[in-house]
């Protein structure tokens, strides 16, 4: 384990503001695209500006978007989010679907997350050795190479009848009586 953590800001896990149990919000409240009109690098940025900007625009109205232009800098797409969180992206010699690419990626996320430590709500000073645990551990291995439908692995069930076939059966035996 290193130490890197110890810089890192702590939290627990958590949907932002339980975003997605009632209706969805989009966690993105602002993109700022900062760009050169003469250098080279920002051609990517200048054409998605220029053919693509008011589409997404139109298609996320939630999302405010500030244009900047600056003179010999590298093009720079910065999101901004609820929480107050900043993600810088250099799109240097980005394509324009590069760049859409990279604001649907901002769009979709609740913020810079690779910035926090995430923390557990339990500790334990004895850590299990065991692993994790998943739903193919106690199956046989013999699975791994058998071609299904294999009368091997497909054994009938023994499944109880239900209330509703059990009275069908009384019905019809009182019937023929």
């Amino acid at each position: 384990m290193s130490n890197s953590h110890l810089f890192l800001k702590s939290c627990f896990p958590r949907a932002p503001l339980q975003n997605g149990l009632g209706r969805y919000v989009c966690q993105l409240q602002r993109v700022t695209l900062k760009f050169c009109k003469n250098n080279g690098s920002s051609k990517g940025m200048r054409e998605f500006i220029e053919n693509g900007l008011v589409d997404f625009a139109k298609e996320n109205p939630g999302v405010v978007l500030y244009v900047k232009p600056r003179r010999h800098r590298t093009p720079v797409l910065i999101g901004e989010y609820l929480n107050g969180e900043r993600e810088w992206l250099n799109c240097r010699n980005s394509t324009k679907e590069d760049i859409l690419k990279w604001i649907e990626l901002l769009k979709t996320q609740n913020g810079p997350s690779s910035t926090m430590r995430l923390r557990k709500m339990w500790h334990t000073d004895v850590p299990s050795i065991q692993g994790t645990w998943s739903p193919f551990m106690i199956r046989s291995p013999d699975m791994n190479v058998v071609s299904f439908p294999s009368a091997k692995f497909s054994q009938p069930l023994d499944v109880e009848k239900s209330a509703t076939e059990k009275l069908l059966e009384i019905y019809k035996e009182q019937k023929q009586n």
